[in-house]
C-alpha cells in the first residue's frame, strides 16, 4: 500500500477513534464496486456493508431500549427504521468526510460519486462492519454510540414523516405539492448547517434548519404543520 493511501487510512482511523490492527479491512470497506482492473476486480465493500448494517441495527436497538424504557415495540421499530436508514448513514458519512476516502473509479468520481447518497450510506455501513471485524462488538458499539448520539437524543420528531404528512395535507385540500428550496448554508465543511424553506399554495412559507438538506426540509415541513395546527409541538 502506498504511503499516501496509508496516511489517508490513518486520518480516517483518527476520525473514527480506532486504530485498525488490520488496515486492509478499512481499505476494503472504502472500495467501491466501480474499481476494476483489466485482469481482476478487487474485493469491494458489499460484504462488510451487509455486516455493518446488522451491527448498526443492534447497537441502535440497544440505545432505544435505554432511552425509551416505556415505549412499545411498534414505536421502537419506527424510531429504529429512521435512525438506520440509508439517508441517516449518508448524513453521518458526510459529517466525517467519508466520501473523500472512498476508493472508486475515475469515471465514478467525475460523475459525483463521492457525494451520492447510496455510496455514502453503503460505505458508512461497510466501515461499521470493518470496525466490528477488527475490534469486536464493543469497538463498533462505541463508535456508533458517539456518531449517532445527537441524532437519537434529537429524535423527538413525530413518528410520521413530516414531508409526507405535509404532502398529504396539501393534497387533501386540493393544493399543489409543497415546494422546497435551500436558502442558506453555513458552518464548516465537516459540520454544515442548512436552512430550507417550504412553500404551499396560499400559505406563508416556513423555514427549518438541519445538518443535511433533507433534515432542514423535514424541519421546515414540521414547522408548517405545527403552525397550521395539523401537529401539536413535535407530535401529531
Amino acid at each position: 500500500m502506498s504511503a499516501t493511501k496509508t496516511r489517508a487510512l490513518d486520518a480516517l482511523s483518527a476520525k473514527l477513534g480506532h486504530q485498525f490492527a488490520q488496515p486492509e479491512l478499512l481499505r476494503r470497506a472504502l472500495t467501491h464496486s466501480s474499481v476494476r482492473t483489466r485482469h481482476a476486480k478487487p474485493a469491494d465493500y458489499e460484504r462488510l456493508e451487509f455486516l455493518g448494517d446488522r451491527v448498526l441495527g443492534l447497537v441502535i436497538a440497544e440505545m432505544l431500549i435505554e432511552m425509551f424504557p416505556d415505549a412499545k415495540e411498534g414505536e421502537l421499530a419506527r424510531h429504529l427504521n429512521r435512525l438506520v436508514r440509508k439517508e441517516t448513514c449518508a448524513s453521518i458519512a458526510e459529517e466525517i468526510g467519508l466520501g473523500d476516502f472512498v476508493i472508486m473509479s475515475v469515471s465514478e468520481a467525475e460523475s459525483g460519486g463521492r457525494g451520492k447518497l447510496t455510496i455514502l450510506g453503503d460505505a458508512c455501513e461497510a466501515v461499521l462492519g470493518a470496525l466490528f471485524r477488527d475490534g469486536g462488538y464493543d469497538v463498533a458499539r462505541q463508535v456508533i454510540r458517539r456518531l449517532w448520539k445527537s441524532r437519537l437524543e434529537d429524535d423527538t420528531r413525530p413518528l410520521r414523516d413530516a414531508k409526507s404528512a405535509l404532502q398529504e395535507w396539501a393534497q387533501g385540500k386540493g393544493l399543489d405539492l409543497p415546494h422546497y428550496g435551500e436558502i442558506d448554508r453555513d458552518g464548516p465543511d465537516h459540520e454544515p448547517s442548512f436552512t430550507a424553506r417550504v412553500t404551499v399554495q396560499g400559505y406563508e412559507p416556513a423555514t427549518g434548519k438541519g445538518p443535511t438538506k433533507r433534515a432542514a426540509e423535514q424541519s421546515a415541513a414540521t414547522q408548517m404543520l405545527i403552525r397550521e395546527g395539523i401537529w401539536k409541538n413535535a407530535g401529531e
